[in-house]
């Protein structure tokens, strides 16, 4: 650091500023010191600057989805890759751990409280996950992905933690409200696993807030996967063939929908309108037909997650993305 500030030109104490990300310098010399830095090859030392901060530079990225799921779908790369831009842009480095096994919440526990890391985002979880537990016992600052549930599906009425979720419910009324506006009857739902993040729940919710007295054999479960959604409309047409529309929860599992619609000589939207969740532009827009779809900003849901861990605030507020339907060929 006295190197850089000997050949930049200006105090020791200015460096460190710019090295630190502080405002309280000129422009001028920010891109001189930064211009030196280039030259000399300097890099902070990290040990150093723990010692000094007590901050690790680190944030813990927590996922309980199976990896083959997380690396494929969409959903989880937008969200990872919006966390990790905002960590980047403030000079941290996210650290991805895994909970897939019983033992695994024992060792994230462990890391976790270890001083490895400066916080969590935790996304993915399931109702009841003893990982919630553990952050209140641990007393890290944390953010979760979805509105959290313990173990007896309730809500938590004062949770400690700051959440950043989509608007599934209300995502869910317009695409139904859609459906129904296109003069379709007979409309079914692919629902979402109800053993992860409350977003199946609510999204189930919101179908059922338009269509309140719907028959339970025109609601099918399914794992959010391609596979699942074939599986279960192919499912929905051997109870119910004259279905004329449906929500599902998910695009991921919509383009399996399409796909078991294809196969059994529906044609879409004339036979059956098709609505899915997320608006994936990677499948939404490369399905046949194009899927009319709920959109809610994935990226941006990753980039609060980060930016909320290092709010100052006492008690951060949590916050709920609105979502907007997307209109396709698909409905």
């Amino acid at each position: 650091m006295e190197d850089v500030a000997r050949r930049a030109g200006v105090s020791k104490s200015t460096v460190s500023r710019v090295v630190n990300g502080e405002t309280r310098v000129s422009a001028e010399a920010v891109a001189r010191v930064r211009e030196v830095i280039a030259e000399l090859g300097y890099v902070p030392n990290r040990a150093a600057r723990q010692l000094v901060t007590h901050r690790t530079g680190a944030v813990a990225v927590v996922a309980t989805p199976p990896e083959d799921r997380l690396f494929l779908d969409p959903f989880f790369d937008l969200l990872l890759r919006g966390v990790r831009r905002e960590l980047a842009a403030r000079g941290t480095q996210a650290v991805l751990l895994f909970v897939e096994e019983p033992d695994d919440h024992a060792r994230v526990a462990d890391y976790l409280g270890g001083g490895h890391v400066d916080g969590a985002v935790l996304f993915s979880l399931r109702p009841g996950d003893l990982l919630h537990e553990m952050i209140d016992r641990l007393d890290i600052p944390a953010v979760f992905g979805g509105r959290p549930l313990p173990r007896d599906g309730a809500a938590f009425p004062d949770h400690r933690h700051a959440y950043v979720d989509g608007d599934n419910r209300g995502g869910a009324r317009q695409a139904v409200r859609h459906l129904v506006s296109l003069g379709r009857r007979r409309i079914a739902t692919v629902t979402g696993p109800y053993d992860q993040e409350n977003s199946a729940a609510d999204r189930l919710a919101g179908y059922h807030d338009v269509l309140p007295d719907a028959p339970r054999d025109l609601v099918e479960r399914a794992d959010y996967s391609r596979q699942g959604g074939a599986d279960a409309m192919a499912a929905l047409l051997d109870r119910r063939p004259d279905l004329d529309a449906v929500f599902v929860a998910s695009d991921f599992m919509a383009s399996g929908a399409l796909q078991t619609l294809r196969e059994h000589g529906r044609r879409v939207p004339e036979d059956v309108a098709v609505v899915g969740f997320d608006d994936l532009t990677s499948i939404a827009e490369t399905t046949e037909p194009p899927l009319t779809t709920v959109h809610q900003d994935v990226g941006e849901m990753g980039r609060l997650m980060a930016r909320l861990l290092f709010a100052r605030t006492p008690r951060t507020t949590s916050v709920v993305v609105p979502t907007r339907l997307v209109r396709r060929a698909s409905a």
